[in-house]
């Protein structure tokens, strides 16, 4: 092979091999580290999401039973109703996980809702038919569990936040950020904003 073909191949193969370090170096420096922490943060918060929407779902079968024995706790009920409908008419998505206005109008109907069950759970003691009935005690287990699941589903989005947010403040994560990833903002964390929010309501008699 000539002289003069040798040379251009050989060219291409150090760029090859140029370009293929520093893919290498890059990918070993942590440069995607900031959008995999980003979509960790995103999953989590689909999970904080599900186990509102499973407890929201357990909540009109928990007031109509309640009401089959305790129909005179009309008030009762009906703050529960509508904590219900507030809750799940405020919804967070990826879109506006950033938004801190709409995170805190999240919060607060999250916890005006765990507020109304744990009034509706201890009016349900003064009713010992209803404590005995099939259908409550099964309800009773199934929210006490989507608590639970709330708990853990919460926990694990603030651990995902945290970890995202000392990324891109700390080296190299925050070189990254500057030069890649600057429309990529610090994330929201999850504050209880009600009082004993951070407590699942109390079920067991």
């Amino acid at each position: 092979m000539p002289m003069q073909q040798l040379v251009p191949s050989y060219r291409n193969l150090w760029r090859s091999i140029l370009l293929l370090f520093i893919v290498l170096v890059l990918t070993g420096c942590g440069v995607n580290n900031i959008p995999r922490l980003d979509e960790k943060v995103k999953s989590a918060w689909s999970q904080v999401e599900n186990q509102y929407q499973r407890r929201a779902d357990l909540v009109p079968n928990l007031v109509e039973t309640v009401k089959g024995f305790a129909n005179q706790e009309r008030e009762t009920l009906t703050a529960v109703i509508e904590a219900r409908s507030k809750a799940t008419s405020i919804q967070v998505d990826a879109d506006t996980l950033d938004d801190p206005q709409k995170m805190q109008q999240f919060q607060q109907a999250q916890g005006q809702l765990t507020s109304a069950l744990s009034r509706l759970m201890a009016v349900s003691e003064r009713y010992p038919e209803l404590r005995s009935n099939q259908n409550f005690l099964a309800l009773q287990s199934q929210l006490e569990g989507t608590e639970n699941r709330i708990s853990v589903a919460r926990r694990d989005f603030i651990a995902a936040v945290e970890h995202y947010n000392t990324e891109i403040r700390t080296f190299p994560g925050r070189i990254w950020h500057s030069i890649l990833y600057s429309d990529m903002p610090v994330r929201e964390n999850f504050e209880a904003t009600a009082e004993n929010a951070e407590q699942a309501p109390q079920v067991e008699f």
